[in-house]
């Protein structure tokens, strides 16, 4: 099933505020350090932008205008990027390794008491990124250095 480039967006609009902001993980899976770009990327971006067209239309003139609006529609489309990445990698499947992995996390929640909210069966990234929220919040540290 396609989706639209705006479902794709929000999708991950969705991934970025669901992915858990854990050091850890960066040696694991990128996407603490795409988050973290896309997140700064949608706070600085237009600045910047704004910043480069007046700059370089007072310095260089009306003549580069055209040149100076195309290099920021270019820096404006960088976050896009980014959520555009995070939204088609949280519909993509687990690799059989992090499925495995994913399944193994599951059933030692299963194992201390706590049920997950999310099923094993087919697991998305978007799954994972749930399942390690919930590792984050609802479990102690100790459960959390022994999976890591």
């Amino acid at each position: 099933m396609k989706k639209t480039l705006i479902a794709q967006l929000q999708d991950g609009q969705q991934y970025l505020k669901l992915w858990p902001k854990a050091p850890e993980l960066g040696a694991i899976l990128p996407e603490n350090r795409i988050v973290a770009a896309t997140k700064m990327g949608i706070k600085v971006v237009p600045f910047i932008a704004v910043l480069s067209v007046l700059v370089q239309g007072i310095s260089l003139g009306a003549e580069y205008l055209p040149q100076a609006i195309t290099f920021a529609l270019f820096l404006l489309s960088m976050p896009v990027q980014g959520l555009y990445w995070l939204g088609k990698r949280s519909n993509t499947y687990l690799p059989p390794s992090q499925a495995s992995w994913f399944r193994e996390i599951h059933s030692k929640m299963c194992e201390n008491g706590h049920q997950p909210t999310v099923s094993q069966s087919r697991p998305r990234y978007a799954e994972l990124a749930i399942l390690l929220n919930e590792v984050y919040s609802k479990m102690d540290k100790a459960f959390r250095r022994e999976l890591f």
